[in-house]
């Protein structure tokens, strides 16, 4: 087992005992939340989010990704990026990285101290009220990290929603709205017209804003937010469109699309999304349109060096292969939309496959497990379920046995261990088939943490 330092120890244990929503659960409605205790911690810390610009992305699915290739797309382009996304999967430092580069421990231990101070002094003068949370805290932590480390751009993603989020405290140079469908129904809203209204809560008046969103009442409510708060506004099928390509009519190993773009700025001609599955190709379109309307920040962005920077990009988790025999795929959807997304990967953008496709399933009490199952269950001989450990909002065996049946189907194997379950899957799978893992970023990161011999190198404060 890896010793880790006492001050990133200390600093893991003080942030670990703040209120963290990550593992119980968000509560429903607006309860708790609020930008008032994050914009008193920001000043307190000098106000460093306005050191550098900002592109802040919200979105139902995609937002990781697509941070991920502006990210990317940035730092090739010779500009000094930070990158802010959330949750983690192993290791809080995941969560801070400057041009591909996490922080590293003693630098995230100076950050907890340097910022220990202010959060308590809050605390103290506003006893009445909720005390400073886990996502607050970390979220300020990258905010300062950046501005101490000069970055040139941030690109940072919303925890969850958008207006009430902690990230909104920022006046970005574009705002970003990748996707809107049905998750965090209970503090969103029901309809996808009222999820996008939380989620254009980042939209500010004046700046520039961009949406990729197709939901026909989401995406009328986010034009008339745009048009209220007088943004520089562009959107998908408007300002910017893409078509996908056609995939060889043979593929041999897993490939991602091709796509033509074409912007109100410039065609950017055909393009390789950098990441597995046609919902990448509507991902990389924005991204690539995002950077088109961050050009009028005075940034400039240079094809060539995008493709080079694309090149090998790879999130872990999101489509990501850990082994070949047999194929074994893990990827963290957790709500209906990414698991059509998954499901379309698979029939799209990967091989068939000789032996028996096995999946291993676990997910989250709140969220949308027959819409999962829905979109899942037809591509899958085999099925083993399972439940997550070290978060308690895992779903139980029975809840989720009892869905697949009333779909039809049977449950070949309930394992309580996930990587258990894992060694399972592959046992049924065989040399020749697939295993894929799926249902929660929780699940996700539990059996790649096995699977890849990181466990013992968890901090303490994570592996409880």
């Amino acid at each position: 087992m890896t010793k880790h330092s006492d001050d990133y120890q200390e600093a893991l244990d003080f942030l670990y005992s703040r209120l963290n929503y990550e593992n119980v659960g968000l509560p429903r409605g607006s309860e708790g939340l609020g930008l008032g205790r994050m914009r008193r911690l920001m000043r307190r810390l000098g106000d460093p989010q306005k050191s550098y610009k900002i592109i802040h992305v919200a979105g139902t699915k995609g937002k990781g990704s697509t941070c991920t290739m502006l990210a990317a797309a940035a730092s090739g382009c010779g500009y000094k990026t930070g990158l802010f996304c959330s949750p983690h999967l192993h290791f809080l430092e995941e969560r801070y990285r400057i041009d591909g580069q996490l922080i590293d421990q003693p630098g995230l231990a100076g950050l907890v101290h340097e910022i220990r101070q202010a959060v308590e002094a809050i605390d103290s003068l506003h006893a009445d009220t909720l005390k400073l949370t886990f996502f607050e805290i970390t979220t300020a932590m990258g905010l300062l990290y950046f501005a101490r480390e000069k970055c040139d751009l941030v690109v940072l993603e919303v925890g969850m929603g958008g207006r009430l989020d902690s990230t909104n405290i920022v006046r970005p140079d574009v705002a970003v709205i990748t996707s809107i469908s049905l998750d965090h129904t209970r503090q969103l809203g029901n309809t996808t017209a009222a999820i996008a209204r939380e989620k254009a809560g980042i939209f500010k008046r004046g700046r520039v804003a961009i949406s990729g969103v197709t939901d026909p009442p989401a995406a009328k409510v986010i034009d008339q937010i745009a048009r209220d708060r007088k943004c520089n506004f562009y959107c998908l099928n408007r300002d910017y469109a893409f078509e996908k390509l056609p995939m060889p009519a043979q593929i041999l190993k897993p490939e991602p699309m091709r796509f033509h773009l074409k912007s109100w700025a410039r065609d950017w001609g055909e393009m390789q999304s950098p990441l597995l599955g046609p919902h990448q190709v509507e991902n990389a379109a924005l991204s690539l349109a995002t950077l088109d309307a961050a050009e009028k920040s005075g940034l400039h962005f240079d094809r060539s060096r995008i493709c080079r920077a694309w090149q090998g990009l790879q999130m872990p988790s999101r489509v990501e292969i850990l082994g070949n025999s047999p194929l074994m795929v893990i990827d963290g959807a957790h709500n209906a939309a990414s698991a059509q997304a998954l499901a379309e990967t698979i029939k799209i953008s990967f091989p068939p496959v000789k032996g028996p496709r096995v999946l291993v399933f676990g997910t989250t009490r709140e969220k949308d497990l027959e819409g999962q199952l829905f979109w899942l269950l037809p591509l899958f001989d085999r099925i083993v379920i399972t439940q997550y450990q070290k978060n308690p909002r895992a779903r139980s065996h029975d809840e989720t046995r009892t869905a697949i049946e009333a779909a039809g189907r049977s449950v070949d194997a309930e394992i309580s261990l996930p990587v258990d379950a894992c060694h399972e899957a592959q046992a049924m799978a065989g040399a020749e088939g697939m295993v894929v893992i799926t249902g929660s970023l929780f699940l996700a990161a539990e059996i790649r943490a096995a699977i890849l011999g990181i466990e013992d190198n968890l901090p303490e404060a994570i592996r409880k």
